[in-house]
């Protein structure tokens, strides 16, 4: 593997942490994964109730520059290593929810967080189709879940797309996963990890074919 810090990114649902456990399995790999049920302001924020956007985004990017910074002190790049979401996660999702003057105070917190965070040397952003990724929500049982709409969905994959479309900071490798079950097909993932160990510079599209059933 010529990539030691590698960041697997996409929409809520896409199936990050499934596969994060998987390639950690093939790789041998140490896991840093996002512990999204210790955040007490998720669920009001998808209920809808007022202020809780701010705080929850808030408390979203301290939480992901603490793991950022336990990563560093462990020095496990040695090692390869696997995190489903990259820092820049956080911005994305502020603009999505927050109103423009919290965006000022986050945009502010967030620059000065974001200088001392390791970029990772690749990062592969996981996309599927609106609709795949309603099903998956509801699939995956989550009680926060139920109040996510397919609307909002829709508007963290234009984001997504839109962000990692413009991305140029590390080499990308980009998977359509629609048709995918990386949790379970194992061929599937042998064909991913390929795809990643023989990455370059730049971006890559992988449209995978799911025809061996």
């Amino acid at each position: 593997m010529n990539f030691h810090y590698v960041a697997i990114e996409g929409p809520t649902g896409v199936g990050k942490s499934a596969l994060v456990e998987r390639l950690a399995q093939k790789l041998d790999a140490t896991t840093f994964a996002e512990d999204w049920g210790e955040n007490p302001f998720l669920k009001p924020f998808y209920e809808g109730k007022a202020g809780t956007a701010f705080q929850a985004e808030v408390f979203f990017l301290l939480s992901r520059f603490r793991r950022q910074q336990e990563l560093v002190q462990r020095q496990l790049f040695s090692s390869v290593t696997l995190c489903d979401y990259v820092f820049e996660k956080s911005r994305l999702y502020s603009y999505l929810n927050l109103e423009d003057a919290e965006l000022v105070i986050f945009e502010k917190l967030y620059n000065l967080l974001a200088e001392s965070v390791p970029q990772p040397d690749l990062v592969v952003y996981l996309q599927a189709s609106p609709e795949r990724l309603v099903q998956r929500v509801r699939q995956r049982g989550r009680a926060e879940d139920h109040a996510i709409s397919e609307e909002y969905l829709q508007e963290i994959c234009r984001a997504y797309n839109h962000y990692f479309f413009h991305y140029s900071r590390t080499p990308l490798l980009v998977v359509n996963t629609t048709e995918l079950d990386l949790a379970t097909r194992t061929d599937q993932v042998d064909d991913l990890i390929k795809q990643i160990e023989g990455m370059g510079r730049g971006t890559r599209y992988y449209v995978p074919l799911a025809e061996s059933q």
